[in-house]
């Protein structure tokens, strides 16, 4: 068998055939089972979007409202995972925090009988459900509080809301975080979604395939890139320091967060619907100035950068949004994480299907019949 050709990153080598969800990235397309986003976004919600990805069609009543039962059933956590989180230092990423809780519910389900419908199905729930009260239950706890419990009136992005700020959300707040959930719950294989993809393809738990992808959506290449983006619109400090600012990433070279993707080569279309959901939440709860900062910003970069390709993506409005939603900025990706989760049952679910353990090759660059050196000689 031939060395195919090398590309670092595996840059637009096939790893899997999947019927999940489609990009566009010329015409700035996102499809989730060939439905649009902005079709989504504007008439589903999360937890339908959920099934829709996992099971492969959008349910009728009868089975939206069967799941929604048995996601608000499973909202709770065991007081052991609680009481391991309470030893987790103040300090700790919440990322960190997400990857064990998430793990640590292996202890507790990973009976592997992964060619059960009913226990594929019974997990995924379970880490739907607990994923959010995980998430807020370490903020609450980091700052020495005890964890809200969940409230079972509540829908899934109000719950969580509720959970992370003690006190019911806003209709608005609550149908806002949901689209964000939406929008966020797939794309592709991307860099977490085939850590858990090559995780579920030795046939571990699917707590297991889950803390591996939080693991990955951990680095700010991928999920930490909208933390990034905050701090960054915090640094320029103002509208007229925008294209000064600008000038001097450009002469360094250097990233500008929230912009550029590596499919995308227009808008990112999660991004159009995303500074929609800004302009909403500043129209009800007051202006942010760091949203006309990022409106001169992507004006700035699009005049210098457009005939390059280089736009903004999903990261660069989400932290604007999050943040007007009371969100803490370094759980803004554990939020990403919460909807993602639905992305990665989805893979988890279709790897399953026709499993084959990953195994890629190498290109070797190192020697050939090397001496050993003694110790006494090196």
């Amino acid at each position: 068998m031939s060395i195919c050709e090398y590309r670092p990153g595996l840059e637009n080598i096939p790893a899997t055939q999947s019927s999940i969800s489609y990009v566009d990235g010329q015409r700035g397309v996102l499809e989730y089972r060939g439905i649009r986003i902005e079709e989504l976004a504007e008439k589903s919600t999360f937890l339908e979007t959920a099934y829709l990805l996992i099971w492969g069609e959008l349910p009728t009543k009868a089975e939206l409202d069967a799941f929604k039962e048995e996601i608000q059933y499973h909202r709770r956590v065991k007081f052991r995972v609680r009481d391991m989180m309470k030893c987790f230092p103040e300090s700790g990423h919440p990322m960190d925090a997400l990857q064990a809780s998430a793990a640590a519910l292996g202890l507790f389900y990973s009976r592997r009988d992964l060619h059960n419908p009913a226990y594929i199905r019974a997990a995924a729930v379970r880490l739907l459900a607990k994923i959010p009260t995980m998430v807020a239950a370490f903020e609450l706890i980091r700052k020495g509080n005890d964890p809200v419990q969940p409230r079972d009136d509540l829908d899934y992005a109000a719950n969580f809301l509720y959970m992370l700020n003690e006190q019911e959300p806003d209709p608005l707040a609550a149908r806002v975080f949901d689209v964000c959930l939406t929008l966020h719950a797939e794309h592709t294989i991307n860099a977490s979604t085939f850590s858990a993809m090559v995780t579920a393809s030795t046939l571990t738990d699917p707590y297991a395939v889950i803390a591996s992808a939080v693991g990955t959506l951990a680095g700010p290449l991928h999920g930490g890139a909208n933390e990034e983006v905050v701090s960054m619109l915090e640094g320029i400090g103002s509208v007229a320091n925008v294209r000064p600012y600008l000038d001097g990433l450009l002469e360094r070279k250097a990233k500008i967060m929230g912009f550029g993707h590596r499919v995308y080569k227009v808008k990112d279309p999660r991004a159009t619907i995303l500074q929609s959901l800004a302009e909403q939440l500043f129209e009800k709860f007051g202006r942010d100035k760091y949203y006309d900062i990022a409106i001169e910003l992507e004006r700035a970069v699009e005049e210098k950068l457009g005939s390059k390709g280089i736009y903004p993506n999903v990261d660069f409005y989400s932290g604007l949004v999050y943040s007007k939603l009371g969100i803490p900025t370094d759980l803004f990706t554990p939020v990403f994480a919460i909807s993602r989760v639905a992305g990665w049952l989805a893979h988890w679910k279709e790897q399953l299907a026709e499993n084959r353990i990953f195994r890629p090759t190498q290109i070797y660059t190192g020697t050939h019949e090397a001496p050993y050196i003694p110790i006494e000689k090196r």
